[in-house]
């Protein structure tokens, strides 16, 4: 199975060979920005992404909706780190070597790479990750799928991963987060809903600060307002008392 796109008139290889093409006319600053962002910069990306996420839904959600969302937020870098133990004997059974050892000419990156190739782990954690980011928060979960592809993209334009290798990380991510969700909700939903109702451990999932609910039918975290010196009791003047 080591024979997976090894002829260079393959579209596999012939895009491999584009994309990479980038890195030797970019400047060697660009390259080494490149080598950075698809190496750590985009996971720490998802990282944050997934922070902001979490910061958003614990506060402006109903404790309901809270729980749910931080669940989905849970199970992200679960998906990824099973996907990851999947593409264990993927990789093992397929025994793609790196582009580098079989094709001449690429402007490889990152020196030391002499695992197999297929499928990629970093686009496989990147994409696991971004669409169990979706599944809890659509708006965040779009900016990680954006990362998610530029981490692929990267991958190929280091010269470390064909695109099949990342086409085959982002299905394999994909499909663990999605497949095994509704089993990962069920489970971490309780759960969550059990830490929200803790006292010490709470504001992990919701916010302390009371909600309010406004007209538009959105929260609004600023506190339930204090009720107004004669209110209901026609405090103002001319103003009917509503319990008569």
């Amino acid at each position: 199975m080591a024979g997976l796109a090894l002829d260079g008139s393959n579209p596999d290889v012939s895009l491999l060979y584009d994309i990479n093409g980038l890195a030797k006319a970019a400047p060697t600053w660009f390259d080494r920005v490149m080598e950075f962002v698809g190496e750590y910069g985009i996971m720490f990306g998802l990282v944050l992404v997934g922070l902001w996420c979490w910061w958003s839904v614990r506060r402006r959600g109903t404790t309901e909706d809270s729980v749910t969302a931080v669940a989905g937020l849970v199970w992200a870098p679960l998906a990824a780190g099973i996907a990851l133990i999947i593409n264990i004997p993927i990789r093992g059974f397929v025994e793609r070597p790196r582009p580098f050892n079989d094709h001449q000419g690429l402007e490889v990156l990152v020196q030391g790479k002499e695992d197999f190739s297929f499928v990629s782990d970093h686009a496989t954690m990147a994409m696991a990750i971004a669409v169990g980011l979706f599944v809890a928060n659509r708006k965040f979960g779009l900016i990680a799928l954006v990362l998610a592809v530029l981490e692929g993209f990267c991958r190929i334009y280091m010269g470390v991963h064909y695109p099949t290798d990342v086409i085959g990380g982002f299905a394999l991510g994909t499909a663990v987060a999605l497949l095994l969700a509704p089993l990962a909700m069920m489970l971490l939903t309780p759960l969550m809903g059990a830490v929200a109702r803790s006292g010490s451990a709470g504001w992990l999932v919701r916010s302390r600060r009371p909600v309010m609910e406004t007209a538009d039918g959105r929260g609004d975290a600023r506190g339930v307002p204090e009720p107004r010196p004669g209110a209901g009791r026609g405090g103002a003047p001319g103003e009917k008392d509503l319990a008569a």
